[in-house]
């Protein structure tokens, strides 16, 4: 992504994937652990653009704090119930809430996860279960 494309640079990046590759096809084979992708593809496109307009939404909040004079901050951390049942819903949940501006996934847990917040309000809560609900919305059904 340097701009620079002569031809050492792009084949060394060629090489690079293609080892990186390999090497993947390689452990799988040696531990046999698959991860389960069953997400709906339609509603994760869906659910990417409603959170590119959240974080947007969260930068200028938190632009706003970081701008005001008396600097409301209310740190916060908290549990996060997650109703997701697989492995990669739960990443995008916790990646989701760690994406918006001022909030960080600090643990994961299976059925929850400690969040720490920049400045808490009573309405982060409702967002982050409309946030969970929109991500479960995304995992396909069981199989």
């Amino acid at each position: 992504m340097s701009g620079l494309y002569k031809t050492l640079l792009v084949s060394l990046a060629i090489i690079s994937v293609c080892l990186s590759v390999w090497f993947s096809m390689r452990m799988d084979k040696v531990d046999g652990s698959h991860l389960a992708y069953r997400l709906r593809p339609l509603r994760l496109i869906g659910y990417t653009a409603w959170l590119l307009v959240e974080i947007i939404k969260a930068n200028w909040a938190v632009t706003r704090i970081i701008i005001s004079s008396k600097m409301p901050i209310r740190q916060k951390l908290f549990n996060v119930p997650a109703s997701q049942t697989t492995d990669i819903a739960q990443v995008i949940f916790a990646n989701s809430i760690t994406l918006t501006p001022g909030t960080i996934t600090v643990e994961t847990e299976q059925a929850h996860f400690l969040v720490h917040a920049l400045s808490f309000n009573d309405t982060d809560m409702d967002s982050l279960a409309d946030m969970d609900r929109r991500v479960t919305a995304v995992e396909a059904e069981g199989e």
